[in-house]
């Protein structure tokens, strides 16, 4: 079928298709069954944590074309948990209620694809070079101040896929061990701080922007979320109006996250963005009206949007590999948390997060 206009009006006890059995799908699919809705999770590890809280679920590759079209005559709407799903199964998906739209996942795929779409809306980037062959690193490098970070333009997340170069040696050097992919290389951006908004749009255009929060990485991984960010109200306004902006430009449905670097001016340059919940978003779940997985759910199913509005202070902190453990003995008072049912705790993996709530005293 054409490109539809808008998410069709779900009825309660629709089936919600996901693509991915990780935690985002996890948490989708809790929030689904929240509003009403049975899931279906597809994913090809027999183990996906997801696979816990869903009605159906199919084991089956990215590329089983004969899974996928199955998958997709027995669900209502379609989403995904992660943009690095094959795009040739969202091609074949394309053809049924898929939410984003193909569009954005193919733009979000590719660094240097989804950096030129952004600054063509007049969003600004950090400074980038397109690294074509070994051939094109001296004259990148140079024109970028002599240093930058080396990126492949696909694949990558949670540091991987990338290396932090100072010298044409060592850009070299990083070329050769993360070939054959191809490169973007961006500059070292003197940022302040980083800050990501998640915003939602659903039919006819409705967008609703939770508040910015303010990111620290540890390792290449997100460590905490807080909320609120240290930042002016007019780089806050900003930061919402671009991904406004970016959402827009996409005809978007459901929920997208755009990572920013705050400079020491106040002004902002998009890092990059994801057409899904957000790992920055987790805080929602904890001191939100409407959470970020309730309110993809509702943007896909056709549903109006909920209320974005904060409701306390939080610090959202990711608990990676073994620090899962610690759970127990950390649920002081304001401590909510999540695990995410995986079987195996591993280094870097993202076992869990910790909402830390700043809660009001009471009679003030």
């Amino acid at each position: 079928m054409a490109k539809p206009l808008a998410a069709p009006r779900l009825p309660l006890g629709a089936t919600i298709g996901i693509l991915g059995g990780g935690q985002l799908g996890r948490m989708l699919s809790l929030a689904a069954s929240r509003l009403g809705f049975k899931t279906h999770i597809f994913c090809p590890d027999p183990s996906s944590p997801a696979f816990d809280v869903t009605s159906d679920k199919t084991v089956a590759a990215y590329d089983d074309q004969a899974a996928l079209a199955t998958f997709a005559t027995s669900v209502d709407v379609i989403t995904f948990e992660f943009e690095n799903i094959p795009i040739e199964a969202a091609e074949l998906l394309d053809g049924y209620y898929l939410f984003p739209w193909y569009d954005a996942l193919a733009i979000s795929q590719d660094r240097l694809s989804e950096k030129r779409f952004i600054a063509d809306l007049g969003v600004p980037v950090a400074p980038h070079r397109a690294i074509r062959s070994e051939d094109d690193l001296a004259p990148a490098l140079a024109s970028l101040g002599g240093a930058g970070i080396l990126k492949t333009t696909r694949l990558g997340y949670d540091g991987k896929g990338q290396r932090r170069i100072r010298s044409l040696a060592e850009a070299t050097a990083a070329y050769r061990e993360l070939a054959p992919f191809p490169f973007v290389l961006e500059a070292l951006v003197p940022f302040e701080r980083e800050i990501s908004v998640v915003i939602a749009r659903g039919n006819g255009g409705a967008l609703a922007a939770f508040d910015p929060a303010e990111n620290v990485h540890r390792d290449g991984i997100l460590y905490t979320s807080t909320v609120p960010a240290a930042i002016s109200l007019q780089t806050a306004t900003a930061a919402r109006d671009h991904a406004a902006t970016i959402a827009n430009a996409l005809d978007y449905i459901g929920v997208l996250g755009v990572e920013f670097f705050v400079l020491a001016d106040g002004s902002l340059l998009v890092n990059e963005i994801a057409p899904r919940v957000h790992n920055s978003g987790h805080w929602t779940e904890a001191v939100c009206v409407t959470d970020q997985f309730e309110q993809h759910i509702r943007a896909i199913a056709g549903w109006p949007l909920g209320e974005p509005t904060r409701l306390a202070d939080v610090v959202m902190e990711n608990l990676i590999g073994d620090e899962i453990a610690a759970i127990p003995g950390r649920l002081a008072a304001g401590v909510r948390p999540h695990a995410y049912g995986k079987a195996e705790s591993r280094p870097g993996r993202k076992m869990g997060h910790l909402n830390h709530i700043t809660l009001k005293t009471p009679g003030k």
